[in-house]
């Protein structure tokens, strides 16, 4: 079987139609982070693993590829008369030989950690193996002769299996001279303990809904003045998800979601049955996820609703007024809670077996109708 091509390679790091984190110029919503590693840098406490945690999709891989971009095109201080002045920003001109050989993947003293492609098989690998730490291993025993800075960025940690995970371990117990590395991670209570302690953690929150604005529009996405709240709301605060929205006409989708359930406790059957369609298209796999996705999201924000007695921001008309009827009290929260668990084993469980989308989701949409008929005040 003839190798695949490297530019045919999918990239396990890139969201479709987004432009890759290596090419993003700049970051929003996280200032914390990064005066906290500027300072590091500045005063000399630079440390060689830094963990960049928080939820999917949110800027981690921007921030690392922003960091690396940083240390590798900012000259070293030797402390001497000349020595130039402690960087204030950790911006990077875009045309700097640095910025550009990062982003065409030809920097030499840049080492990226990632899922590996499987020609066997013509698919990325499900982890990242530990023959990809040992080439990054050897990757900094070669690289080490000019004796300046390099760097590694992992993305995503959580991809290591075991084996990968003990190789990494000693490189950050041992690390090598003037190697910094970067760790990706979406879940690090996942990891291993002493990997975690070995490295300091820049923690990124979800975004509000003007930086999430922001980053769209530098992404690419064309949105609305009045979008971005409803955006913020279904997409946790993410903007991979929210892109993942913007593409897919999540908005409009969810809007026709909650006109939908507003007749609750009886169902207008020709938009069930229309909803049940536009997932079932064939090539259509993604719009089924995203609907059964943002069902499960509906469910979420009326329990939490129920749950706290306080109201989300609306992400579609009417939605306020059919959470406040659907679950007044905390225990129709709970019934609601309940059956997104179920619901959710019934979508995974349907999934693995194929069972027709169409036919799944009016299920699950009339267990619906059938929970609302159950609740007493409706």
């Amino acid at each position: 079987m003839a190798a695949t091509p490297p530019e045919d390679i999918p990239e396990p790091d890139r969201i479709e139609g987004a432009p890759h984190p290596r090419e993003t110029a700049h970051i929003f919503g996280h200032h914390a982070p990064e005066a906290d590693f500027l300072s590091a840098f500045n005063t000399g406490r630079l440390h060689h693993g830094w963990m960049v945690t928080g939820p999917r999709g949110v800027g981690k891989a921007t921030l690392a590829w922003r960091l690396a971009r940083f240390l590798l095109a900012t000259p070293e201080n030797d402390g001497g008369m000349f020595a130039p002045p402690k960087p204030e920003t950790l911006d990077i001109d875009p045309d700097h030989p640095t910025a550009r050989r990062m982003r065409a993947l030809a920097e030499p003293r840049l080492f990226l950690l990632r899922r590996p492609w499987n020609d066997q098989t013509s698919r990325l690998r499900q982890e990242i193996t530990v023959d990809e730490v040992r080439r990054m291993k050897s990757f900094f025993s070669l690289s080490a002769a000019d004796g300046g800075r390099r760097v590694a960025i992992i993305d995503a940690a959580d991809d290591l299996n075991t084996s990968a995970a003990n190789a990494l371990l000693k490189l950050l117990e041992e690390p090598p001279a003037n190697v910094t590395l970067f760790l990706i991670s979406h879940q690090p209570f996942k990891l291993l303990p002493t990997i975690r302690s070995r490295c300091r953690e820049l923690r990124l929150h979800p975004l509000a809904p003007a930086p999430l604005a922001d980053a769209l529009t530098q992404a690419g996405a064309a949105l609305e003045p009045d979008e971005a709240q409803a955006l913020a709301q279904l997409a946790g605060g993410s903007v991979g998800e929210a892109f993942r929205l913007t593409n897919l006409a999540g908005l409009a989708l969810y809007q026709t979601i909650v006109t939908l359930l507003s007749a609750l406790p009886r169902l207008d059957r020709p938009r069930l049955l229309a909803l049940a369609d536009a997932g079932a298209q064939r090539g259509g796999e993604a719009q089924f996820d995203l609907i059964l996705t943002l069902l499960d999201l509906f469910l979420a924000r009326i329990a939490r609703a129920g749950a706290t007695r306080t109201l989300p921001p609306e992400a579609a008309k009417g939605e306020a007024d059919l959470i406040t009827r659907l679950a007044p009290d905390a225990n129709a929260a709970r019934v609601w809670a309940e059956l997104a668990q179920t619901l959710g084993l019934k979508a995974r469980r349907g999934k693995a077996v194929n069972l027709d989308p169409a036919a799944l989701l009016m299920d699950m949409v009339l267990r619906l109708e059938d929970t609302a008929a159950a609740l007493p005040q409706l």
